[in-house]
């Protein structure tokens, strides 16, 4: 489970460009022999629940999505004006066990966050999977 935020969490994903973004990452995510099992998005980021293949780097997994997207958001679809992404990401592993859970989770994102800030989200799921941060980051 993948999640990575626009630079300074601009607003810039929005709901008539999601479709056409979830497309482009799937075609990457092919490309790589990696499988895309569920993606969504609201304004400033985006979940992804993906294998990733053995031969692949999670790190350069990451940066190849993020340069690969914010050329195509400037040039093909004429949005000049994206921000680009956060530096960081979130990643955690899950069991396949877990896999239609973090499905649905991912599918209801927009519901999700009339509730929930991105930043209180991704507290949660940092302290639920144990994982020691700075307050810093979730700025």
């Amino acid at each position: 489970h993948i999640i990575y935020s626009t630079k300074g969490r601009e607003p810039a994903l929005f709901e008539d460009r999601r479709e056409k973004l979830f497309r482009y990452v799937w075609g990457i995510l092919r490309k790589k022999s990696c499988h895309l099992y569920r993606i969504n998005a609201v304004d400033d980021h985006v979940h992804m629940l993906t294998s990733l293949h053995p031969t692949i780097s999670l790190a350069e997994f990451i940066r190849d999505i993020k340069t690969a997207t914010t050329s195509w958001f400037r040039s093909d679809m004429k949005c000049p004006d994206f921000p680009g992404w956060q530096i960081g990401y979130g990643a955690f592993t899950k069991s396949h066990a877990e896999k239609e859970d973090v499905m649905r989770y991912i599918a209801d994102q927009q519901e999700h966050h009339e509730k929930t800030s991105f930043q209180e989200e991704l507290r949660r799921l940092l302290e639920t999977e144990g994982i020691e941060f700075d307050e810093k980051y979730l700025l």
